[in-house]
């Protein structure tokens, strides 16, 4: 074989390389998402075709912003040997995905990428940025992001005095400033009581602590069909007895726990209610 023969055969080789680690590199193909928050920032984003799967809770339209669209998409049970006979090129999770499905995936030479929760109104634009890049869509994303911070920016209530509102779930547990429930409450234009109680993050306000910071506002968790002991607080008479507190209904969990422009939903509806504490003029 002569030197030109081989030095021929090196280089397309050598182009051979390059055009399939392009090719490694490009978006992903079939994307599997096994967490409710990153099967609805993948459902925003994915190109036709690319998402392949999602957690059966993106189909629960009490738990999921985007159960219609996401009824199109076969659903998984998000346990690993599931996802790995779908053949995904990635894998979307969350931070408390099962530790041993994600070991399990990446044992298997699958890619998996894991989302944090959500903590702020901040954390909607970056997640969006992520799952951009992730999936080959950043146009796509610059332009949602772009939307997102507009719509926050005209929603977004700076009045004065601002109501003291309490967050309240089932449990007596509540939501402090440094959560994504706590960052939207703020946007619409109120003070979280739960600052007042020491809590940043989250925690438990007993019902007799609730009574004496006797705050404006009371936003119940929703309480969920049938019976069970710990959504007693959301119903006691302690509560009606607070005269001078006005009870504004349930929480949708589907426009509060996730980080996406969904919350912006949440916003609206917190920033309605703030505008309807204030005096006729």
């Amino acid at each position: 074989m002569s030197a030109s023969v081989r030095t021929s055969r090196f280089i397309s080789l050598v182009a051979a390389l390059a055009l399939s680690g392009a090719a490694a590199a490009g978006p992903p193909e079939r994307v599997v998402s096994v967490n409710l928050c990153t099967d609805q920032l993948a459902l925003m984003l994915a190109a036709p075709g690319q998402l392949v799967s999602v957690s059966r809770l993106a189909h629960d339209a009490e738990s999921s912003a985007m159960a219609e669209a996401a009824r199109a998409i076969p659903p998984n049970g998000s346990r690993a040997e599931e996802v790995y006979l779908l053949q995904p090129d990635l894998v979307l999770a969350g931070t408390f995905t099962d530790p041993a499905t994600v070991a399990m995936l990446r044992d298997l030479g699958i890619r998996v990428e894991l989302f944090e929760p959500a903590r702020s109104l901040a954390d909607v634009p970056a997640n969006l940025n992520r799952m951009g890049r992730l999936l080959g869509r950043e146009a796509q994303a610059a332009d949602m992001i772009a939307a997102y911070e507009r719509d926050l920016a005209a929603l977004s209530v700076d009045l004065a005095p601002r109501p003291r509102a309490a967050l309240y779930y089932v449990n007596s547990y509540t939501a402090g400033d440094r959560s994504l429930a706590g960052a939207i409450l703020r946007a619409a234009g109120f003070d979280n009581v739960a600052a007042e109680t020491g809590l940043d993050w989250g925690g438990v306000i007993p019902l007799e602590r609730l009574v004496m910071l006797a705050p404006d506002v009371i936003i119940e968790g929703r309480d969920y069909p049938g019976q069970a002991r710990a959504e007693d607080n959301l119903n006691h008479p302690a509560l009606a007895a607070l005269k001078d507190t006005r009870k504004a209904g349930h929480l949708t969990d589907r426009d509060w726990i996730c980080g996406t422009p969904q919350v912006l939903e949440a916003v609206r509806a917190m920033r309605d209610l703030r505008l309807s504490l204030e005096p006729a003029r």
